[in-house]
Formats: structure tokens, sequence, C-alpha cells
């Protein structure tokens, strides 16, 4: 059997298969060099660990984790606006954010802004093609000011 028809057979079963599809297709479409000397799991390298301390215990360390969860939100805009106004909200009502249309939208982390995107639809359901990814120098600097 081929590749491509595993592809195609597998797209049935595996509702994620448009999603990979994607995110295969912007690696290809949006391969820059410089963009792999990160490494990481945005880059398609291997993570490389933090050392604090040994060379076995770092490992062991950055392993404890990698699967705690954090909270990923994606912001089309913001506003302020009285509470009275809040209190008059109905369905259909209409909230003007400061963002303009087609503005990247701020992908944040905990709180903390980790990149920008635009907005994709795959299957139906919306995604967020990431265009520009903060550096993690600029992320800790980001961090130690707020």
């Amino acid at each position: 059997m081929s590749a491509e028809d595993n592809k195609s057979g597998d797209a049935a079963d595996d509702p994620f298969a448009g999603w990979a599809e994607a995110l295969e297709e912007q690696k290809q479409s949006d391969a820059k060099p410089g963009d792999a000397e990160q490494g990481g799991p945005l880059s398609g390298e291997p993570v490389r660990p933090f050392s604090a301390g040994g060379p076995d215990t770092s490992h062991n360390d950055i392993n404890m984790v990698l699967d705690i969860p954090v909270q990923l939100s994606v912001e089309l805009g913001r506003t302020k606006v009285p509470i009275k106004y809040i209190l008059q909200l109905a369905q259909g009502s209409v909230v003007e954010l400061d963002a303009l249309a087609g503005e990247p939208m701020d992908v944040l982390v905990n709180g903390y802004l980790i990149a920008q995107g635009e907005v994709v639809v795959v299957n139906d359901k919306f995604g967020i093609r990431l265009t520009d990814v903060v550096t993690p120098s600029e992320r800790l600097r980001r961090v130690s000011r707020g």
C-alpha cells in the first residue's frame, strides 16, 4: 500500500488528519533557514533541555514539566466598557473591539504573549496559523518586567 493510499484511508478515521495535513503544508511553505536555530516544538527540532545541574539531572528535570497543562488562548481584541453597558448586552448585541479586521491575533500562554497568528478554517473548525513567534529571550524579558 502506498503512502497516498494510507493517507486517504486514515483521513476518514482520524479527525485530526486535516490539521496534520494543514500543518505539514504550512511547514513546507514557510520553511525559513533562521527558524530552526531555536529548536523546540514550534520549529520541528528536538527540544534542548534546560541545563541547571549535571547532564543526567537536567534531562530528568525537563521531563517533569513537559506534561504540565497551561492555558492557551487566542485574543481577538479588547475594549473597556462601563458596567451598565455589560448589563444591557443581549443576544445579537455587538461589542466593538480595538483590533482591526485582518489584524494578527495574539496567542497567549497563561496570559503571556508567545506568538501572533491568523485565523484558518480546516474541516469546518477554526484554528490559528502562527505568523510570528516571540523569541525565548524576549519572553523572559516580558515576564521579568510583568
